[in-house]
C-alpha cells in the first residue's frame, strides 16, 4: 500500500526548501552557503518522501547517497540520481559551521539545478503511479516541471 499521506508531509517540507533557495537568491550578499544547505534539505526529504511512499522506514541520516541507494531498491532508476546526491551532500551539515570551503554563486546555482532535477524526477514518479493530480500540484515547487 502506498502511504500519500507521509509522502505529501515529506513533499511539503521539501517544496518549502527548494521555495526558499530560489527566494534566497535575490539577496545581497549572495547567500550561497544557506541555499546549498536548502538544496541539500530538499533532496533528503524528497528521497525520503519517496521511502514513505513505498512503505519503508526512513533513517535519520543526512546522506543522500545511503538515501538513493535505499530508493534504488524499491526503483533502480533512481541510479540516475547519483551525480545530483553526490554534488549535495555534503551541504547537510559541513556548511552550516566556519572553516568550510567558501562556496560560490555557481556552486548554489549548481544546487539548484540539481535539487530541481531530482524534484522533477520525483515528481514523475508519483505521477507514474497514479497519484491524484491535485496532490501533485499541492507538492509541485513554484518552479516550471518540464
Amino acid at each position: 500500500m502506498k502511504n500519500i499521506e507521509d509522502t505529501k508531509e515529506w513533499f511539503t517540507i521539501a517544496k518549502s526548501d527548494l521555495d526558499s533557495a530560489n527566494f534566497l537568491t535575490n539577496m545581497k550578499p549572495f547567500p550561497s552557503s544557506i541555499i546549498c544547505y536548502h538544496c541539500q534539505q530538499c533532496v533528503e526529504k524528497l528521497l525520503k518522501g519517496f521511502i514513505a511512499f513505498n512503505g519503508g522506514n526512513i533513517q535519520k541520516t543526512h546522506s543522500l547517497l545511503k538515501l538513493n541507494k535505499i530508493c534504488a531498491e524499491y526503483d533502480p532508476t533512481f541510479d540516475t540520481l547519483l551525480s545530483e546526491c553526490v554534488d549535495l551532500d555534503d551541504y547537510a551539515t559541513n556548511v552550516r559551521y566556519p572553516f568550510f570551503e567558501e562556496l560560490l554563486a555557481e556552486d548554489a546555482l549548481v544546487a539548484i539545478k540539481n535539487a530541481k532535477t531530482v524534484f522533477s524526477f520525483l515528481i514523475e514518479k508519483l505521477q507514474g503511479a497514479g497519484v491524484e493530480e491535485n496532490i501533485i500540484k499541492s507538492i509541485t515547487p513554484a518552479f516550471e516541471i518540464k
